[in-house]
């Protein structure tokens, strides 16, 4: 690892999955949002279980961070409705 640059040592430890849903701009962001944010939680549970966190402290860190996405689903526009109902 101590030969990875920067670049290749964060696509290893977060890794990006292609988006393949409906091709716009904020759907692209919204997805990046979302992995960011799935990545953070699997880090959080780990650290939960190991002990390092309480439960309490795990729960208000995973809180924070859906009050964000939430937050960036709100300022980019996207609607809870599927775009076959709109």
């Amino acid at each position: 690892m101590e030969n990875l640059s920067q670049g290749e040592r964060d696509g290893f430890f977060l890794p990006r999955t292609r988006y393949h849903g409906e091709f716009k701009p904020e759907n692209l962001v919204f997805n990046a949002n979302l992995q960011e944010f799935a990545q953070k939680v699997s880090y959080i549970t780990a650290l939960e279980t190991s002990g390092k966190l309480s439960p309490y402290e795990a729960y208000k860190k995973i809180q924070a961070l859906w009050k964000q996405l939430k937050e960036s689903k709100k300022e980019l526009g996207i609607s809870g409705v599927p775009p076959e109902k709109i």
